[in-house]
C-alpha cells in the first residue's frame, strides 16, 4: 500500500519495552486477537545483525550496514499453528536470529542513525489494513507517533531475565542465567543512553508492568484498552 492519507487512517497499536519484557509475545497475542498485522521491529535489527555477520560487515561501518539495511531481503510467514517463521535470502533464520549474540548486534547496529533511518520506510509498509500491532523500543515516539494506543510494556530486571533464560531454553540455546542477566542490564544501558531513539515511554503511553501478571491477563488488559478506544471513552 502506497503511504499517504489512505494509510495513515490506518490504525496502530505501539508497544514498546525493554528486552524480556514480553512485548513480543502480547503483541502477537493482541494482533491475532483482532485480526491485524504484525510488526516485530526488533526481527529486522535482528535480520541487519545477522546479515552484517554473514557478509563480515563490521558493527563500526555505519555506511555498509545501511546499505545492507536497505537491501535486506526479508520474509515473514506463519504456519498453520500460528508460529513465526523468518528467512533472509531465503533462507529460514527464526532460530538463528533469537540467539543472545545475535541480539547485542541487533542493540549495536540498533544505535547507528544511518541503520535506522534505512530501516524506518520499511516498518512503515507494515501499516496495512485492517490495523498494525507493532512492537519494538521506539514504536510509539518514532515510527507510529499517530498510534491509537501506545503501550510501554515492562518488568523488573530481574523477571525478565528468567522469562528470557526459559525462552531460549525452550528453543534449544543454552546460556546461565547471571550471564544473561549481565546482558540484560548492559542492553539495557545502551538502549536508554543512546541518542537517537533512546528507550523510554512515548508521549501519552499507558504504562504497564507485567512483573507480577501472567501473559493472558497482560493482552486482556491490552484488549481492554483497545475496546475503551472503539467506545470512544
Amino acid at each position: 500500500m502506497s503511504a499517504g492519507v489512505q494509510q495513515s487512517t490506518i490504525p496502530v497499536i505501539a508497544i514498546d519495552g525493554p528486552v524480556g519484557s514480553g512485548k513480543g509475545t502480547i503483541a502477537r497475542r493482541v494482533a491475532r486477537a483482532l485480526s491485524w498485522n504484525m510488526l516485530d521491529s526488533g526481527a529486522l535489527y535482528r535480520l541487519v545483525a545477522l546479515a552484517a555477520a554473514k557478509q563480515g560487515v563490521s558493527h563500526s561501518d555505519e555506511e555498509a550496514l545501511a546499505q545492507l539495511a536497505a537491501g535486506l531481503s526479508i520474509r515473514f510467514e506463519a504456519d498453520s499453528e500460528g508460529d513465526e517463521h523468518i528467512f533472509l535470502d531465503d533462507e529460514e533464520v527464526t532460530v538463528e536470529i533469537r540467539t543472545e549474540e545475535c541480539g547485542l548486534g541487533a542493540s549495536a547496529v540498533a544505535a547507528l542513525t544511518d541503520v535506522r533511518t534505512a530501516l524506518l520506510r520499511l516498518q512503515r509498509d507494515f501499516r496495512e489494513a485492517p490495523g498494525l500491532v507493532a512492537d519494538g523500543r521506539d514504536m510509539g515516539s518514532t515510527v507510529f507517533p499517530d498510534a491509537v494506543l501506545k503501550v510501554y510494556l515492562t518488568a523488573s530486571a530481574e523477571k525478565r531475565a528468567k522469562r528470557r533464560h526459559k525462552q531460549l531454553k525452550d528453543k534449544g540455546i543454552d546460556v546461565s542465567l547471571p550471564a544473561l542477566s549481565r546482558d540484560i542490564e548492559d542492553r539495557d544501558r545502551r538502549d536508554s543512553e543512546r541518542s537517537i531513539a533512546p528507550l523510554r515511554p512515548a508521549e501519552g503511553a499507558r504504562l504497564l508492568d507485567s512483573s507480577g501478571q501472567t501473559i493472558d491477563e497482560v493482552t486482556q488488559t491490552v484488549l481492554e484498552w483497545v475496546a475503551l478506544l472503539e467506545k470512544g471513552t
